[in-house]
């Protein structure tokens, strides 16, 4: 296995399904009677700290923030045509876009974040249709901001004109 290169107190990172955090400590517990060293990640978006074992934080899906070239990529993702899942009826939809989410891969959430937007303008979201598009909203643009060194204000901008692009009918 490829080595990892390890967090710093002060950096950023992201863990699947809970966004940007930061580094804010790192501590040795003693869990079963073997001591742990583990990551003290701060969730930018709520303030919720959550540990991290060190030797485990890779597999657990803990990484960096994505690079200004993923942020571009993840772009072009919400600028595509296709649908990301077409599964019927809705619960089954629900489950793969959570496990979407769940995943912490930028670019899955980016095409739950497009799938759910676009639907948006098709008709009144539901519930969990809109918890949905609240969760990929979180995750995503504030790890973009970061990524193209934007605000997240400038960031919801360029993805509001990405979708109103899209609805506006050809002359």
């Amino acid at each position: 296995m490829a080595q990892v290169k390890k967090f710093k107190v002060g950096e950023k990172a992201v863990y699947p399904a809970h966004g940007v955090g930061e580094i804010v400590d790192l501590q040795v517990r003693s869990i079963g009677g073997k001591e742990q060293q583990f990551y003290i990640l701060n969730v930018l978006e709520n303030g919720m700290k959550i540990m991290v074992p060190v030797e485990t934080a890779q597999t657990t899906g803990l990484r960096h923030v994505m690079s200004r070239d993923k942020a571009r990529e993840v772009m072009d993702i919400l600028k595509a045509d296709e649908v990301a899942v077409t599964s019927q009826p809705w619960n089954r939809r629900n489950r793969e876009y959570t496990d979407m989410l769940k995943s912490g891969d930028p670019f899955e959430v980016a095409r739950v974040f497009r799938d759910i937007y676009r639907l948006k303008s098709e008709k009144e979201l539901s519930f969990g249709e809109r918890r949905l598009l609240d969760l990929a909203h979180s995750l995503l643009v504030l790890e973009l901001s970061l990524a193209l060194n934007k605000t997240e204000a400038d960031i919801d901008k360029d993805i509001d004109s990405i979708f109103q692009s899209k609805q506006t009918p050809a002359a």
